[in-house]
């Protein structure tokens, strides 16, 4: 399993919010360059960049960091918030981005992003899908910065997607991002048995190296982590039984 470093940016700044909510944004005086720099130092060989004031506005404003994190690391880097036209991505993958990372256009605009996989291919664009799950269990769909409530569920969006060839999906259950109160396994199970075929990254709630192991023994073939690298909750020594090498 691929566990990948999230960096969130908010004014040029490593920040993460709790449950997605721009006023419950926890500060950590790391520069967000050096962070990069310490993770591919520790083995992992994938970054997970959001511009959070991108998927606040829906215009990207911490585009030089990202430009420089890029340039200061080999880590293969993918960059979500505020992506909205086909220039943006073509201008990010000439600066040297992986991936793009799409969140509200794969849901509002699905014919657009449909096309986008097709022009650039499924192993350049990630979709963004965060969720809410309802009392009766259901993943219900969120978007422009987690603040709206979508009436399609995720397994309506993953079901048209799927046969446009996407590829990596990026679902986050929203109640647990940044809470360090373990990952929604019963979501995720149940993503791996219906869509195999799709890369998922499991995003929220991972909180220590028991986390991730629950993650990988369901079957996910990636897991991202943020506040649990930050806190130091997970080590150095125990993401090197994850790697490759060990």
């Amino acid at each position: 399993m691929n566990i990948i470093p999230a960096i969130d940016l908010r004014d040029g700044q490593c920040v993460r919010l709790y449950q997605g909510d721009f006023d419950r944004q926890t500060h950590y005086a790391k520069d967000p360059i050096a962070l990069a720099r310490e993770y591919e130092k520790m083995g992992f060989d994938s970054l997970h960049l959001v511009d959070l004031d991108g998927a606040l506005s829906g215009r990207q404003q911490n585009q030089e960091i990202v430009r420089r994190i890029v340039t200061a690391s080999k880590l293969t880097t993918q960059l979500g918030g505020g992506i909205r036209t086909r220039s943006q991505i073509e201008s990010w993958f000439d600066a040297g981005l992986a991936r793009v990372v799409v969140g509200s256009l794969a849901v509002k605009e699905p014919e657009l992003v449909r096309d986008w996989l097709t022009t650039f291919g499924a192993e350049k664009i990630v979709l963004a899908l965060d969720v809410n799950v309802d009392s009766a269990g259901v993943p219900c769909l969120a978007t422009n910065g987690w603040r709206q409530a979508e009436e399609t569920t995720l397994w309506e969006c993953l079901d048209e997607y799927q046969a446009a060839g996407v590829k990596h999906v990026l679902c986050t259950d929203i109640s647990r991002d940044g809470a360090l109160s373990g990952p929604n396994l019963d979501l995720y199970g149940k993503f791996i048995a219906r869509y195999p075929e799709i890369q998922l990254q499991a995003s929220g709630g991972v909180r220590n190296i028991e986390d991730l192991e629950a993650l990988w023994e369901i079957g996910a073939p990636a897991a991202i982590s943020g506040r649990a690298l930050l806190d130091g909750k997970i080590t150095e020594s125990e993401v090197a039984t994850f790697l490759p090498a060990a």
